[in-house]
């Protein structure tokens, strides 16, 4: 069983490390010049979180996501949104406070890696409920979502992009 479970892991882990660690660089464009764009001004200039950002706008949490942080957000791309059910994201645009439910159940507090990530530690979102990696078929999924791109340093935290909107459970 042992045996089992370390081949498991260490599939996983290849598997996560061979995502690309960055979706076209956007995060860490001012590298270079020693700064870094924050989450908001990264997935701004990535264009291919357009529905991301409009709705972090919409809920009014634009400003809380360009702040110090350290956040982590699990970030998820317009195809994500795109696969959500019809009528869903128009019912979530039109209630700020349902929608900030879900934006917030995206994101963790603290700088986490994809290596704490995998190791498949629950992770307290803002929104109160827990996210966890799990393993389908030895691929790291993160509520059904795969990743699309791990680790990209923002000036004040980490994205992890997903194909996927995570929805939190009813309370």
């Amino acid at each position: 069983m042992k045996k089992i479970l370390a081949t498991t892991l260490v599939l996983a882990l290849s598997t996560l490390l061979a995502i690309p660690t960055r979706a076209n660089g956007a995060c860490d464009s001012q590298a270079n010049s020693g700064s870094r764009s924050s989450i908001v001004e990264s997935a701004i200039a990535n264009g291919q979180f357009t529905t991301l950002v409009a709705a972090v706008k919409a809920a009014g949490l634009a400003e809380a996501l360009q702040g110090p942080g350290p956040f982590t957000v699990f970030a998820p791309t317009d195809a994500a949104f795109q696969k959500l059910p019809a009528g869903t994201l128009e019912a979530l645009l039109a209630n700020p406070e349902q929608l900030r439910e879900v934006l917030t159940y995206h994101v963790v507090s603290g700088r986490v890696d994809s290596s704490h990530v995998l190791s498949r530690v629950p992770m307290v979102t803002l929104q109160g409920q827990s996210l966890q990696v799990d393993l389908v078929d030895g691929q790291p999924r993160l509520q059904g979502a795969n990743f699309v791109a791990t680790d990209i340093a923002c000036s004040n935290g980490v994205i992890h992009v997903i194909d996927s909107v995570v929805l939190p459970a009813a309370r």
